[in-house]
């Protein structure tokens, strides 16, 4: 059993990982490269999300040198109260013990990820995908050397070689005890783990965002806000699927053709609802199916819809339960959206693509959770924990 590292120890861990990430900067891109070669798929965003080029080392840099400087997530008081017999009561909170961590592609998970579950006291077990593997590799060799320079043992960080029947069976009769799985990845990766898992599991991950054009929109606002969730980063799971524009907008027509002539430019493949397929550059939506879809590509669903109600209840229906938005100038209106609407994060006037935790002010995310347990929307540091009681008495019994 691994007792739980000091905070001091935890920290200075972090600090030595930033240290060595960029040391071995070029040997990392390197490495990176011979995972890149080889892959011989057609997702382009998979393919995205496996190429480490130095933005990339920069921002493992940047989450572990940031996690190293937030208050320890453990041990914190959450309540406490003093029973009549005079116990004194404490709920803090404690870290879950061994987290195992099951991703594709990403090998930043391995380093952000991993980091805020260490950082949070926790053992990791990491799972990545074989298409990185040679990059994950070398990533947790480095995690071994910061643990071992601060005289904390390399079974904190454990990198498991798994093929997917092995790891099948590691889910359904773990060989060691584990805690937490946090899939990272598609809908396939998560159905696997939540199908075999035999310990709790956080969903994450699978998006299909929607943003709806009030009637009393800013059109100019809406143009730039749906071309940047659109295509600013298709493989992340905050990028925009979906769009519903109120069949009452002012100018509907100009806009529409608008929003079309712009999305091409991105070479975004359009497809539409019966009223909008008519437009010139857009195709008839194959079925409703399409509607929950998450696409992870340059393409788009446009339709049209009757009201606010109409659109909560449409996303309500279709969403992957991760992010939408309203535009609109009508403040009521928005109200009422923000507080129907069925997902972890909703947005008045703003791009999807910010439901991340870095961005809402988290610092990094283990992952974008679209369950209501235990945590919903990005998961931080401060999450990642679950609670104990305190209980200290002098003698007394019940």
């Amino acid at each position: 059993m691994n007792t739980l590292l000091s905070i001091e120890k935890r920290n200075a861990v972090l600090l030595q990982m930033a240290e060595l990430l960029e040391k071995e900067r070029n040997v990392i891109i390197d490495i990176n490269k011979t995972d890149l070669d080889a892959y011989t798929g057609n997702d382009i965003s998979m393919y995205d999300r496996l190429k480490v080029d130095d933005a990339k080392v920069d921002e493992m840099i940047n989450a572990v040198t940031h996690l190293a400087s937030q208050d320890d997530p453990v041990g914190v008081e959450r309540f406490r109260f003093k029973h009549d017999n005079g116990m004194q009561v404490y709920n803090k909170t404690a870290s879950f013990g061994t987290i195992l961590i099951i991703y594709e592609s990403r090998p930043d998970v391995t380093v952000e990820a991993a980091g805020i579950a260490f950082k949070s006291g926790n053992k990791i077990l990491l799972k990545g995908g074989k298409e990185s593997l040679k990059s994950n590799l070398k990533i947790v060799e480095l995690w071994h050397q910061a643990l071992k320079h601060n005289g904390a043992s390399t079974d904190w960080v454990e990198y498991l070689q798994f093929n997917r029947a092995e790891t099948q069976t590691f889910l359904e009769k773990p060989t060691q005890k584990v805690d937490l799985i946090v899939p990272r990845g598609g809908e396939h990766l998560i159905a696997f783990v939540q199908q075999h898992a035999s310990c709790p599991v956080i969903v994450s991950g699978r998006g299909n965002n929607f943003v709806y054009v009030h009637e009393e929109a800013d059109l100019d606002m809406a143009l730039k806000i749906i071309v940047n969730a659109k295509t600013a980063k298709i493989s992340a799971c905050n990028a925009l699927d979906k769009v519903l524009i109120d069949e009452n907008l002012p100018n509907k027509s100009e806009f529409i053709r608008t929003l079309i002539s712009k999305l091409k430019v991105f070479n975004v493949e359009i497809m539409g609802g019966k009223k909008v397929s008519e437009y010139e550059g857009v195709d008839l939506i194959p079925s409703k199916d399409i509607w929950y879809e998450e696409f992870l590509d340059y393409k788009i669903v446009i339709g049209e819809i009757a009201s606010n109600e109409a659109a909560i209840a449409k996303i309500n229906k279709y969403s992957g339960g991760h992010s939408a938005s309203i535009i609109t100038t009508n403040e009521a209106e928005a109200k009422l959206f923000m507080e129907n609407v069925d997902t972890a994060a909703v947005y008045h006037n703003a791009s999807t693509r910010f439901t991340d935790g870095g961005q809402l002010g988290l610092g990094g995310e283990l992952a974008i959770s679209t369950d209501k347990l235990h945590q919903r929307g990005p998961i931080g540091l401060q999450h990642l924990v679950t609670n104990k009681w305190y209980v200290h008495g002098n003698g007394q019994i019940r």
